[in-house]
């Protein structure tokens, strides 16, 4: 489902002489179908660049990347946004959403993009707002007022609410209470049981025991290594 090759991720510093910035060299990484790979190693070792080209927020500078059908390297953004509406879902440490909008829209969207029935789509939304214990009273006000942990939980249903093919977990686990964590975990269980593929970055150590297949250490990927 992820078949990465070859990627390189250089970073150019126009304010500085336009000085280049080597910080990925020949990373190469597969990922199949109802498998989870956890990126591991150090603080700049490079876990989220390679998350952000696997989203395409970040364009590679050489190699490939496909997910799905998808080669994300030179995809024009219609390409991109169509993956994100139908195969890729990334659950981010910081929710992002328009202010105003309802809880129960920001994570209904998802859904209501694709074109899935509204009355529907927002009965699976209060499903999943809660299984992660947000309060119903919540759910009809914006989730930019809500507390960290609150605003996780509603990144966490918004990137679960549809059955992604693929997903990208950037610390799901963090900041949660023991409860709402092992509801996550049995989330990305489910995931991977239904099929998904899955890359995540997981500082949580037991967490990342239960769920995670393989551990992949991107300290390899870089230039200095790779030379």
């Amino acid at each position: 489902m992820f078949d990465i090759r070859d990627v390189s991720k250089s970073f150019v510093l126009h304010n500085q002489g336009s000085a280049v910035i080597p910080v990925m060299a020949e990373a190469s990484l597969q990922v199949a179908k109802g498998e989870c790979v956890a990126l591991t190693g150090e603080s700049g070792a490079g876990k989220s660049t390679l998350m952000r080209m696997l989203y395409g927020n970040y364009l590679a500078s050489a190699g490939s990347i496909r997910v799905g059908e998808t080669e994300l390297v030179g995809a024009q953004p219609r390409e991109v946004l169509a993956l994100r509406r139908e195969v890729l879902g990334y659950v981010s440490q910081f929710l992002r959403v328009v202010p105003r909008v309802p809880t129960r829209d920001v994570v209904a969207d998802p859904l209501l993009a694709l074109g899935h029935d509204p009355q529907e789509t927002r009965a699976r939304a209060e499903e999943m707002l809660a299984r992660l214990r947000i309060p119903e009273r919540l759910w009809a006000l914006s989730p930019t007022t809500f507390s960290g942990g609150e605003q996780q939980r509603v990144n966490i249903a918004r990137g679960f609410v549809h059955s992604y093919p693929a997903l990208l977990l950037d610390e799901p686990t963090a900041s949660l209470d023991p409860v709402n964590r092992e509801t996550v975990l049995c989330l990305i269980e489910e995931a991977k049981a239904r099929g998904a593929a899955i890359v995540g970055i997981f500082h949580d150590a037991e967490a990342r025991a239960r769920v995670a297949d393989r551990e992949i250490d991107v300290t390899g990927f870089t230039p200095e290594r790779a030379a």
